[in-house]
């Protein structure tokens, strides 16, 4: 039985104008410009998408055209529905704390676009994702003139940014963290030294598919021979398919609660620097090292996963040529960071912004908010068009005393606010309507005292539209591009 929606043909990005001269004003925003040019399945409901759509000939091609970046850096390979990006922060954070030159690959951006390629947290500079760009787009206009049906796309295209910019800055190791599902992905492209599948919920089921088993399936195609895979997976219908591709193509399969042992702790305040949250202690033994009281760096009991995935992966880079101690990697997880991932923003009320965008993800962020304690909870929630929205309201209703219900305003991806209060009729909870999220975290604001929590959650692009809102003038950063 076919799990995917009708196949469309992508339609081919647009002619592109003559790239203005170099060293003028205009020459950084026709680099961004020429980027989004590129078909964007961010921005397009994936609803109206087919996995044959993604075809990994594309990006292999330009990548080869560019002299094969991708093969000249050892990777770390993270895939799953939700705790990938956390994942991805806490082994770049170790890495660098144990003195190696880490590039670090993540999607989507929250302001600016160079955000998704960091060397040791950097973004490039603005000269030279300019230089970067010109390299690409030479190859890939190419490309497009030989068959309109290998235009690269915005996600190869930027793929391809990133290992360029990774072999200019000599790195060591790059982290990567997938962009949808795994087999196609265009990060599949690289050379692991270890792949990670942090969980399996239902997310993008109209591309990935609509069980959790084909779901698990699409991002076990990240398994490449001979390299440890470490999952984090324990339901057995999504295990299944991850332990079956990983007996195909000979990887080693390390399972949490199998291979890898978790015991977790909750942390006292001496051990933690934002009491208002839940903190985490976690002694993780792996095959290969005992980690005893490790803090857990971000709240929730879930992120507790995450960093035993995370340790154990440093295990295995431990015995393929990137050497730690076991206290370097204690102080280089305590200094990870992942924006708005229940990331406190103000207090008294206490506010925080979350990118929980499916139903495991909403219920982790409620078992978390339900742990602090406060007098009242308010939420604002919006999210988009191709996601569960039904079944996120359902885990919010109850654990919050008010719900007021919005949309971001930087994606055409957005669920209008009109159809998400019809979605919302049967709720329990009162809830009323914003039309932005200025106009909802005002609305939030005045209906808050200062004792209760207001959290912004349902959408990554609401959190970081939301984020940006909050933080001080002189903190925010300039918009690039179309998305955040």
């Amino acid at each position: 039985m076919q799990d995917f929606e009708p196949h469309e043909r992508p339609i081919q990005p647009p002619a592109d104008p003559p790239v203005p001269p170099a060293n003028t004003p205009d020459r950084y925003q026709a680099a961004i410009d020429y980027i989004y040019r590129r078909i964007d399945y961010e921005r397009t409901s994936l609803r109206r998408r087919h996995l044959a759509d993604f075809k990994l000939q594309r990006p292999d091609e330009l990548l080869r055209r560019l002299g094969a970046p991708n093969q000249q850096i050892p990777a770390v390979h993270i895939a799953g529905t939700k705790g990938k990006g956390s994942t991805a922060a806490m082994v770049a954070a170790m890495l660098t704390g144990c003195g190696y030159r880490v590039g670090l690959f993540t999607s989507p951006h929250m302001v600016r676009f160079e955000e998704r390629m960091t060397v040791d947290g950097q973004m490039p500079s603005a000269q030279q994702l300019c230089a970067l760009t010109d390299r690409v787009r030479e190859v890939a206009d190419v490309l497009q003139a030989e068959d309109p049906a290998m235009a690269p796309t915005f996600f190869e295209i930027t793929t391809a940014l990133a290992w360029l910019h990774f072999v200019e800055q000599e790195v060591d190791i790059v982290v990567l963290e997938t962009g949808l599902g795994g087999r196609l992905d265009t990060t599949t492209l690289c050379r692991p030294l270890v792949t990670l599948i942090t969980s399996i919920s239902y997310d993008h089921t109209a591309l990935l598919g609509r069980t959790l088993a084909a779901i698990a399936r699409e991002k076990a195609g990240i398994a490449k021979a001979g390299v440890p895979m470490l999952s984090s997976v324990l339901d057995a219908e999504p295990a299944r398919p991850i332990a079956a591709a990983c007996e195909r193509v000979g990887a080693p399969l390390y399972r949490l609660d199998h291979d890898l042992r978790l015991t977790t702790h909750r942390a006292t305040d001496d051990h933690v620097d934002d009491p208002d949250l839940p903190r985490y202690t976690v002694d993780v033994e792996t095959p290969w090292r005992r980690h005893a009281g490790v803090p857990v760096p971000l709240p929730g009991i879930h992120q507790a996963t995450n960093a035993a995935l995370a340790l154990a992966a440093m295990d295995i880079l431990n015995e393929n040529g990137f050497p730690s101690s076991v206290a370097s990697l204690a102080s280089g997880l305590a200094a990870s960071r992942c924006p708005l991932r229940l990331e406190v923003m103000e207090r008294k009320p206490l506010v925080i912004v979350d990118s929980a965008h499916n139903g495991a993800s909403i219920d982790a962020l409620c078992r978390t908010l339900t742990d602090i304690p406060i007098t009242r909870r308010i939420g604002v929630f919006g999210t988009s068009r191709d996601k569960d929205a039904a079944a996120m309201l359902e885990r919010l209703d109850g654990t919050f005393d008010e719900l007021i219900l919005t949309q971001y305003l930087s994606n055409p991806r957005a669920l209008p606010v009109g159809e998400l209060s019809a979605i919302a009729g049967s709720l329990s909870t009162p809830w009323k309507t914003a039309d932005s999220p200025q106009t909802a975290l005002e609305l939030a604001r005045a209906s808050a005292g200062g004792n209760d929590l207001i959290c912004v959650t349902g959408s990554f692009f609401l959190a970081s539209e939301t984020r940006e809102l909050l933080l001080p003038v002189e903190e925010r950063m300039t918009p690039t591009g179309t998305s955040t």
